[in-house]
């Protein structure tokens, strides 16, 4: 029984490997460039309301280090 699989290659040892297995005629590269997929949200990203509270905080504190007169 064949089955296909995706596998992402490293580095050129590990291709050169894969390249001797299809010597052998153990395996069969089948060359299909797949680009990489973008999450379509980021884990842990904040919600819009909270980024611009804290972007708000670190904007104040920003501006009162500058004033401070030491």
């Amino acid at each position: 029984m064949m089955k296909t699989i995706i596998v992402e290659i490293n580095n050129n040892k590990a291709y050169k490997i894969l390249k001797s297995l299809e010597e052998l005629q153990l395996i069969k590269i089948v060359k299909k460039i797949c680009p990489p997929t973008k999450p379509k949200t980021f884990a842990g990203a904040l919600p819009n309301e909270v980024a611009e509270e804290l972007q708000d905080y670190v904007s104040k504190s920003r501006n009162e280090w500058h004033e401070r007169n030491i």
